[in-house]
């Protein structure tokens, strides 16, 4: 029994690290969205929208991954 709660903590743990690469990601796409925008400020409109969208489908991988999470440390 000791051996399964201890497969799902790791388990925990790695579906956890979806979430920091996810918030890795992120930031790279806000920095360029940002560079972007200060280099051609007529197109700030449509970079925002897309950089919001991008952000918000790769949060969602976050979010993924911290239900995994949960769900192997409070179900098993």
């Amino acid at each position: 029994m000791d051996l399964v709660k201890g497969l799902i903590a790791i388990g925990a743990g790695i579906a956890v690290c979806a979430g920091m690469m996810t918030g890795l990601g992120e930031g790279l796409c806000a920095g360029m969205a940002i560079t972007a925008m200060g280099k051609n400020p007529d197109m700030a409109p449509t970079l925002r929208s897309n950089m919001i969208l991008g952000i918000a489908l790769s949060e969602t991988c976050a979010i993924y991954g911290l239900l995994i999470a949960i769900i192997l440390i409070f179900v098993y």
